[in-house]
């Protein structure tokens, strides 16, 4: 079998047209019932993801990205539901409501997970090769001695040293960067057509960081496969993405081709995040980071207005009582921000040095707060 077909007898994503629109989804809302209130985890999300292309799906801890995922997959807990009038319709399939056994042939077989943290993705009493197996003839149809080799060939195929001795290992005597080279496999271990990358390279070095990346890249190309990358991390994001989702509160905030985000962000959170990062050509004498102000909200209760009104260094009264609205704000650039075109309108450097000065103020006199109040 070829890397181009992995499943003998299915459809491969290369197979579909390229740029062809292969996930939509529609109003998305997820919610859990708790003691506290409702959780508004994903309120109202909507994109679409084509063949080939990666989408970023970035935001701080609390913002809805992996719920999202979980949302596709139907892999929710019990506490969650999806609300009536959300859509995830996936090559004309409609995903919300449909069977466990319906979305079991589509879960695994054509949209698969590469989950957090891989050493409690997989389980730690059945080896890797075990684990691969079950997830190679569950899909396909090979005996055991097929699903073995096919391991065997998927785990050099995504690097790892040894495959045939490291197939009999259990995940504990994996390194972190074998791990999750090992969750790739088993993701790609049947012919999929959506790979939902989760913080694929988190607690991972650098140097590792940068292989796994490289990884994804490479099989991407190989197979075709789209990719939905959840991460708070940009300079992933950066390296890897065609087009960002920016989620926050719960909610798409900002969604952008890559190169037009990074250079016009048009929604505060969004440029706070960038502008709380270090870069290569900003003059570090002159140019100071912007950290973004505060903690994200409960998602139970939620701020009135604009949820992002109490950190944002842009709010004015409107804000404090009316949630804005996403609007298209550039071509193929959308914003839910009242005063979206003030940040494009302002020159950046001055902006950001008026900034760092107003938080430079906001710091010395916070210590001076400190040093009467210890007095």
């Amino acid at each position: 079998m070829s890397d181009q077909q992995i499943i003998e007898g299915t459809t491969c994503a290369a197979d579909s047209p390229d740029g062809e629109v292969i996930l939509k989804v529609r109003d998305l809302r997820t919610y859990f019932d708790t003691d506290e209130g409702t959780v508004r985890a994903v309120d109202g999300v909507s994109f679409e993801l084509r063949r080939g292309e990666t989408l970023a799906i970035v935001g701080e801890s609390g913002s809805g990205k992996t719920v999202t995922a979980l949302s596709i997959l139907a892999l929710l807990p019990k506490t969650a539901k999806i609300e009536d009038g959300s859509s995830i319709d996936f090559e004309g399939r409609e995903l919300v409501g449909v069977s466990t056994q319906q979305i079991e042939k589509i879960r695994g077989a054509e949209i698969a997970m590469v989950f957090q943290d891989p050493l409690t993705a997989l389980n730690p009493v059945f080896t890797v090769g075990n684990q691969l197996v079950e997830a190679i003839r569950l899909h396909q149809d090979m005996n055991a001695t097929e699903a073995r080799a096919e391991a065997i060939r998927l785990l050099d195929r995504v690097g790892i040293p040894e495959p045939a001795q490291r197939v009999d290992e259990y995940p504990h005597q994996l390194s972190g960067g074998m791990r999750q080279r090992a969750m790739i496999a088993m993701a790609l271990s049947c012919c999929q057509k959506i790979l939902i990358a989760d913080e694929p390279t988190t607690a991972l070095d650098v140097t590792i960081q940068a292989q796994i990346l490289s990884l994804m890249r490479d099989l991407q190309d190989a197979f075709g496969v789209s990719v939905i990358l959840i991460t708070h991390d940009l300079g992933v994001v950066a390296e890897m993405a065609d087009r960002v989702l920016v989620m926050y509160g719960g909610r798409k905030v900002e969604y952008a081709e890559i190169d037009e985000l990074f250079a016009n962000s048009m929604h505060p959170y969004t440029w706070g995040l960038l502008r709380s990062l270090p870069r290569l050509d900003a003059d570090r004498h002159s140019e100071r980071l912007l950290p973004i102000l505060g903690v994200p909200p409960s998602l139970i209760h939620l701020p009135t207005g604009c949820h992002f009104h109490p950190r944002c260094r842009f709010r004015q009264e409107r804000c404090f009582t009316e949630y804005p609205e996403l609007r298209e704000v550039a071509p193929n650039h959308w914003s839910a921000c009242h005063f979206a075109e003030v940040l494009k309108e302002h020159d950046a450097h001055a902006l950001e040095a008026e900034l760092a000065e107003a938080a430079r103020v906001e710091l010395a006199q916070g210590a001076v707060d400190a040093e009467l109040g210890s007095g």
